[in-house]
């Protein structure tokens, strides 16, 4: 294996697992969406090192994410997990884990869109028209995803407002 494309895997390794588990919602399954995407951009590594990794890793996973999602629907329903994995020592135990907990519940809800969209405006900090590339759709669907994601996440899970104010608070 290209050893550039071992320090690329290596340095983001956490991120895209984080990734991976807040698009899947599982840590199975979201340990083979980061496998199939990195096993996908290391076929294509030579070509795409010199351009953005991130981006084509990034695309790569969304894009894999929905595609096994529209195979697999109707066959099996998501489960969820009791913790979501981070790196280092939270703070305050308890309350990132009802956070989390909170977080985990909200983001069943919505729709596989939705929570992809939800990721990468609000975890990965996209711009709109960056979360369009990344999805293949257009600016537009990205904002109305936004929308009805966020109203969706305000009607089934409004203590998330006090909870992300705090989080906030605490880490400043």
């Amino acid at each position: 294996m290209d050893e550039e494309f071992e320090q690329f895997v290596h340095a983001g390794l956490a991120r895209w697992s984080r990734v991976a588990f807040l698009l899947t919602g599982d840590h199975h399954a979201a340990e083979d969406l980061l496998q199939n995407a990195l096993f996908k951009l290391s076929l294509q590594w030579r070509r795409v090192r010199v351009e953005t990794p991130d981006a084509y890793l990034r695309k790569i996973m969304y894009h894999e994410h929905v595609s096994l999602w529209r195979r697999s629907h109707h066959l099996r329903r998501e489960r969820s997990t009791d913790t979501l994995p981070e790196p280092g020592a939270a703070r305050d135990h308890a309350a990132d884990t009802v956070r989390r907990l909170l977080l985990r519940q909200a983001l069943e809800k919505l729709t596989r869109k939705q929570r992809a969209v939800i990721v990468l405006r609000y975890f990965e900090d996209l711009s709109e028209a960056d979360a369009a590339e990344a999805l293949g759709v257009s600016t537009g669907t990205v904002k109305s995803q936004t929308s009805a994601a966020l109203a969706k996440l305000r009607e089934v899970a409004p203590e998330l407002h006090v909870l992300v104010g705090r989080a906030r608070e605490a880490w400043a």
